[in-house]
Formats: C-alpha cells, structure tokens, sequence
C-alpha cells in the first residue's frame, strides 16, 4: 500500500545560505514595493475615470495595500531574525509531500511517518 507522507525540508545555515536567503528576501521586498507603487498608480488612474464607488475603489486598494505593507514587514522580520542566527542553525525551508510503500509486517511507529531531510548548501547532508 502506499502512503502519502510530509517530509520536511531543514537547511544548515552556512555563509552561502545565509546570502542567498538574503538576496532572496531582498528580491521578494523590491517586489512587493513594485507591487505597491503599481496599485497606487492604478487607484489614480481607476479614480479619475469615475466608473465606480470612489469608496469601493479606496477599499479595494487600501485592503492590497495593506497586505503588501504586511508582507514587506514580515520579509523585513526574516531578515532581521536570519542576521542574529548563528551559522550551523537549521532553518525550516518547506514542507514536500512523498509516497511511501507500507507492507504487512512493516513497523508502525511515529518515526515512520515523521521524516526530515537536511540540506547544506544545496546538498542532501542526512535524513531522519
């Protein structure tokens, strides 16, 4: 029979990771402040063609708004918290999903379910 099993992905901080993970977090801040500066320019151009409820239209964008200001503060958040990690913390980087073959006869326990993958610089280092 076959199971479908979460394995979870840690990776090793190193100097690499932690550069990486930095300009990754960077990208994805610059991004979002694109988004921004794109959903203000498209409330003015939306407001002054008057087609719609200017409180609907100021709604609408002030709720988008917002959540991008929140993601911006929380990629600041990850940045500031992977600065203050020492090198050689595991980091949680996602969660897969994998099948696994279970047989009659197989061991149950938790340890066959709970499954984690340890990664150092793009390298499979150990699995638990």
């Amino acid at each position: 029979m076959k199971l479908i099993q979460k394995v979870v992905i840690m990776q090793v901080l190193t100097e690499q990771s932690k550069s990486e993970l930095i300009r990754y977090y960077t990208k994805q801040k610059r991004l979002l402040e694109t988004e921004i500066e794109q959903l203000l320019f498209e409330e003015k151009k939306v407001t002054h063609k008057n087609r719609y409820q200017p409180e609907r239209v100021s709604d609408y964008f002030e709720h988008e708004l917002n959540l991008r200001q929140e993601k911006i503060k929380l990629v600041d958040f990850q940045m500031e918290q992977l600065s203050v990690l020492p090198l050689g913390s595991e980091i949680r980087e996602r969660e897969l999903e994998t099948i696994v073959d279970v047989m009659v006869g197989d061991k149950w326990d938790e340890n066959t379910l709970n499954k984690t993958i340890v990664v150092t610089d793009g390298v499979i280092t150990e699995i638990r």
